[in-house]
């Protein structure tokens, strides 16, 4: 079975599989409110800084800190092993493990040695392995790997762990975690007194004293490394830091990131060789830390993915993340997990591996608001993708379309009309397309199609009146594909709010597709093409704003466009002039009524007044829930705007709904290569609408417009689904316009 293949059954068993969602939501929503009360009183976009530059810049000394680490190491009595690859320190190991007459090595939890495959290969040499944390004892009775990076079974129920304790064991363990907890410790204890060695990982490395910490919950780290007469602590490069009072900094994040706790409950720091406390010994047990570069100093030394070396390993990143939430950590990595896992695979364990992986990183950046230590996780994500595509090349189905249709902007454009003609025996006139045939159907099944409009916004736009009294203007509307071909009467909704505030709106009709598809698929060369065919159309406007309706649009223009021509001075300060005009509707909507002396508002329109809405009148209120597209929020860090605008009108109740800002499962072409995934999202975000009891949803983005309205229209649902600037326009009064100001900078 191919790689692709496998990992959509994959993700059709996780998906499948009650009792894993059961077990990941119930985390996650636990993990929410723990993080929140352990963070309060805490400034933790300044402790997440700190632990961000304490990191970046041991990544960037990462050759001279290991230096000073082996010399302070080896002065206090401990033995230093710099393993270049995997093979050498599981030889190291496994001969020190035979030299010494090793039998059994008692374990504390550590994700090196599942990357090295170090137990496959002490157990190969005839040494007995027990892991000792919980969670990994557990997991290596069931014959599987960590699903998590710091809760190895969290997949797991605790009727399954029963079940796997029961057939191991020989007797009869009930489903209660009192007795589970108690049968675990009763079958380590024995292991801890028979082992000649314990082995570890360590959460930091102090160059400065030659220390290690470790960090655990549970006791079995102290009983690993203080009871047999040898020590090996196997710690990657990226662990070290410079000083103790960096550890200090980085276990003040660790704990709260990781279970939500303001404090661990052990916190071990071993410093040289120490006593032995076996009966009957005598003098310093022996300390071996085994350094483990395989593939750390490759990425220190890359001026991109050097970042990663910033994870302090709390896996916060897994514990919001959407896609982990649904598949868990067997299908959404291979040793290490989510999206940091995917990273680090590809280049601790090769490209290949982390093939698949990265693929199901869907980009809500929901992992950067949580991570402590300030790492782009998505951003990394779409380098390595780039990566990949230059080295493989596309797939045969994303090239034809990204470099054979999306390149080709009349090409592009006639084929949408002629779908929009085509389409009508499965839209049969509607504004949904209900169910796709054949090989398709996949895409229809749990949410409704937008039709394509049969008359584009382009062509609306010459129809249009010229605007009266535009007194201000020109600005340039940049569309995007759906709002073009899809959903023009937002881009209409768009041009009238602006035109009411005195603006003349204008559509440069040689904009085409922003390049999104092809960047967030690693085809830079096709987004270099399309931002090249966007900077020729806007600047010929010679408009001094460019306004957007689509916040990924926005996102490409202002941010992607100028890192697109890093390498090209010409192109690069072209993109830059353009970014700087590039402004999204409703923060700019907002800032004209910020600026406004006037301190009117607008009235309601004609239908708001037919339903018992307007001044004067008594009828129901519209209660309307808005849903944060995840690129307006984390990207272009605008919420509260869009907000106060809905706020703002008379008749409107702006009602709340849970996780306003968790991914609606759209991410482009992500619903169109994951659909179960996308799904399954979609379904998560309909409940969180329904609970509100709203009558409308607002949004911002024309992809979230496309997922929650053919969602809702699939469940028969009477809410309907607006953008903002829909909503804006249908408020606008006929007699006098809203307010005009000069736009916030």
């Amino acid at each position: 079975m191919s790689g692709p293949a496998r990992l959509r059954k994959d993700i059709e068993k996780a998906l499948s599989n009650p009792n894993l969602a059961g077990a990941l939501e119930r985390f996650a929503e636990a993990y929410l409110v723990a993080r929140r009360k352990t963070y309060e009183g805490v400034d933790f976009e300044r402790l997440r800084a700190e632990v961000s530059r304490l990191k970046a810049r041991a990544a960037q000394d990462i050759g001279a800190l290991a230096d000073r680490f082996e010399e302070e190491a080896r002065r206090r009595g401990a033995v230093v092993y710099r393993a270049a690859t995997a093979d050498d320190a599981c030889r190291y190991i496994a001969d020190l493990a035979g030299e010494r007459g090793v039998r059994t090595v008692v374990k504390a939890k550590s994700m090196a040695s599942e990357e090295i495959g170090l137990n496959t290969h002490l157990e190969g040499a005839g040494v007995r392995v027990v892991e000792t944390d919980l969670g990994e004892w557990i997991i290596q009775q069931a014959g599987q790997r960590p699903s998590h990076m710091v809760m190895p079974a969290i997949h797991l129920t605790r009727e399954e762990v029963s079940r796997i304790f029961s057939e191991n064991l020989g007797e009869e363990v009930p489903p209660d975690i009192e007795r589970l907890v108690k049968v675990a410790r009763r079958e380590l204890r024995k292991a801890f007194f028979e082992a000649g060695m314990g082995l570890s990982g360590a959460n930091i490395a102090v160059a400065e004293t030659g220390s290690i910490f470790i960090v655990t919950n549970e006791g079995n780290a102290r009983l690993a490394t203080t009871l047999p007469p040898v020590h090996v602590a196997l710690v990657g490069y990226e662990k070290l830091v410079s000083s103790l009072a960096d550890a200090a900094t980085i276990l003040k994040a660790l704990p709260r990131s990781a279970t939500g706790q303001q404090a661990a409950t052990y916190v071990s720091v071993i410093t040289g060789s120490t006593p032995t406390y076996r009966e009957g010994g005598t003098g310093p047990k022996e300390l071996h830390i085994v350094l483990l570069d395989n593939g750390r100093l490759e990425m220190a030394r890359d001026p991109v993915f050097k970042e990663a070396l910033q994870c302090i390993r709390c896996a916060s990143c897994l514990n919001v993340c959407p896609v982990y939430q649904l598949v868990g950590g067997h299908v959404y990595g291979h040793i290490y997990t989510g999206g940091i896992g995917a990273i680090l695979t590809a280049f601790l364990e090769g490209m290949e591996q982390g093939y698949g992986p990265q693929s199901l990183c869907i980009g809500c950046r929901r992992c950067v608001e949580f991570c402590p230590a300030e790492i782009d996780i998505p951003g990394l994500i779409l380098e390595l993708r780039k990566r990949l595509v230059e080295g493989r090349g596309l797939p045969f189905p994303q090239r034809a379309v990204l470099r054979g249709v999306l390149r080709k902007r009349r090409l592009f454009h006639a084929l949408l009309r002629v779908a929009s003609k085509a389409q009508k025996p499965l839209s049969k006139g509607g504004p949904f397309i209900t169910r796709l045939p054949l090989s398709l159907s996949p895409l229809s099944q749990t949410r409704s199609l937008p039709a394509l409009a049969e008359v584009p916004l382009r062509d609306r736009v010459r129809r249009r009146p010229a605007a009266e009294a535009a007194t201000r203007g020109p600005l340039a509307l940049y569309a995007g594909c759906l709002v073009d071909f899809v959903y023009p009467s937002v881009g209409e909704a768009v041009l009238s709010v602006l035109e009411a505030h005195g603006y003349r709106g204008l559509f440069p009709d040689e904009q085409t597709c922003c390049g999104a598809p092809a960047i967030y698929l690693g085809d830079v060369e096709t987004a270099r093409e399309l931002a090249m065919q966007n900077i020729e159309a806007l600047e010929a406007s010679e408009a001094r704003y460019v306004i957007t309706a689509c916040p990924t649009c926005a996102v490409t223009l202002i941010e992607d466009f100028p890192r697109l021509f890093g390498d090209d001075p010409h192109w690069s300060a072209r993109a830059r002039r353009l970014a700087e005009k590039v402004r999204d509707f409703s923060a700019f909507v907002h800032g004209l009524r910020t600026a406004s002396t006037s301190g009117a508002r607008a009235g309601p329109g004609p239908k708001a007044a037919e339903d018992g809405n307007g001044p004067g009148r008594s009828g129901p209120r519209l209660r309307v829930t808005y849903h944060d597209a995840c690129h307006l929020k984390r990207r272009l860090g605008i919420s509260r705007e869009p907000r106060e605008l809905i706020s703002s009108l008379t008749g409107v109740e702006l009602v709340e709904m849970a996780e306003p800002d968790r991914c609606c499962g759209f991410g482009g072409s992500y619903s169109l290569r994951f659909p179960e995934l996308s799904a399954a999202m979609l379904e998560r975000k309909l409940r969180s609408i329904e609970v509100t009891g709203a009558d409308l949803v607002a949004v911002d983005c024309p992809g979230c417009l496309l997922q929650i309205a053919g969602g809702l229209d699939k469940k028969g649902s009477a809410v309907k689904v607006e953008h903002t600037a829909q909503i804006l326009a249908g408020f606008l009064s006929r007699s006098d316009g809203p307010p005009c100001g000069e736009p916030l900078q």
